[in-house]
Parts: C-alpha cells; structure tokens; sequence
C-alpha cells in the first residue's frame, strides 16, 4: 500500500508562505471516527503520491496520531498559475467500512470497428463503486475489442470487477459505442442571378442620368 508521512499542524502555526517556501504544503485529515486534524506535509511526496494513488486508492497516512491511518484523497487544490497542488482533503476511511468512490476506465485493446475508420465514443471515464478499502482499484479496464461493428457498446454490466466490488451505476448505461464518420457535404457555390445583376445596374444607370439631368436643369 502508498504511503506517506504527515505532522500534525497547529491554525495558528507557520504561514502558507513560509510552509511553500519550506517544501511543505497544509492539509487536513477527517472521517466518521476521525476529527478534522490539520496536518502538513511534503509538497513533492504528495505530488508523487497522488500522481501514483490518485482519489479512488487508499493510501497508509502517518503522524497524526499514534496508529496510522487509511486515507483517500478526498479534494485537491491547486495554484491556478502553477497548477501545482497547494492543498488537499483526506477522508478517513473506518476500517471495515464500505466507501464509494468514482474510479478512472482504462480502454484497452483494439477494436476492428474503430480500425476501419470509425469513430470510439467515450460515454464514461470513470465508473462509481462501492467496495471495502482493501477491495477498491486503481482503475477498471475496459476491452473495446468487442467492438466490431458501427452500433455496438459497452455497458457497465460488461465491465469485470474484482470481487467484494459493486458499480453504483445501472448495468445498462452505456461506457463506450462506436459510431460512424459523418462526412460533412460540400456545399455548392451559388448560383449567380445574372438578371438581378442587370436590373440593379440598369437602376443605377437610370439613377446616374436622373442626377445629372437634374445638375443640367440648375445651371
């Protein structure tokens, strides 16, 4: 299982400046038999970890408290310039307990239908389960190799899951299908009403004589 080591922090303690420039980053810890505990901990081991773990694997949290804990990631917050995390939320899971998380698909394999030239439509990229810590994935894969054909899918009920795991969504939703390439038409130019150009140019020369009998008229 994913470690990662964590100290508890006091609110009034280090600034969120001066935890950055430390190589550290805040976070807080809760769960249902677990208090909200602020914690902080090293900002590139987190980034590591949740690279690895993602939010749907447990993860081993020491220093909070005289056992370690199981933890999912529960939120991520990140710089919006940087894009690199600067806080984070951990669920404390209670041992024994069921969890619902929503785990990443994985396609694999290849589909004839998709190699002739159509078109892979992800309806799904990740799937919600219910399962005991020790049971969740990392990830569930998906065989698009069934695809053989324009109209066919995937359903949750296709998906194999590991045991002691159940999806949360109906098994008739659908996860992937194949659909066919539309080519767009290629509109024809307009056809070019000659008349219309004429009318308005006779108008205009009519108009232009008009003007200058009018001019002839003043003088």
């Amino acid at each position: 299982m994913i470690t990662l080591a964590a100290k508890a922090r006091s609110e009034k303690g280090k600034r969120m400046e001066a935890l950055f420039k430390a190589g550290q980053m805040p976070a807080v810890v809760y769960g249902p038999k677990q208090e909200s505990t602020p914690i902080t901990l090293s900002a590139k081991e987190f980034d590591k970890v949740f690279r690895e773990a993602g939010e749907s694997s447990v993860i081993e949290l020491s220093g909070v408290g005289p056992a370690t804990l199981q933890v999912l990631i529960h939120e991520v917050d990140h710089d919006p310039v940087t894009h690199t995390p600067r806080h984070a939320d951990f669920y404390a899971i209670e041992k024994g307990a069921k969890v619902e998380v929503a785990v990443p698909l994985e396609f694999v394999g290849e589909s004839a239908a998709v190699k002739a030239g159509n078109n892979l439509v992800k309806v799904m990229h990740e799937l919600e389960i219910e399962a005991e810590a020790a049971n969740l994935p990392h990830s569930l894969e998906v065989d698009i190799s069934v695809l053989a054909a324009v109209g066919d899918q995937i359903h949750v009920r296709d998906v194999k899951l590991p045991a002691g795991v159940e999806a949360k969504a109906d098994g008739d939703e659908v996860i992937a299908l194949v659909q066919e390439v539309q080519e767009e038409k290629e509109e024809a130019p307009a056809a070019i009403d000659m008349d219309a150009i004429e009318v308005e140019k006779k108008g205009k020369e009519e108009g232009s004589e008009g003007e200058a009998a009018a001019e002839d008229a003043k003088e």
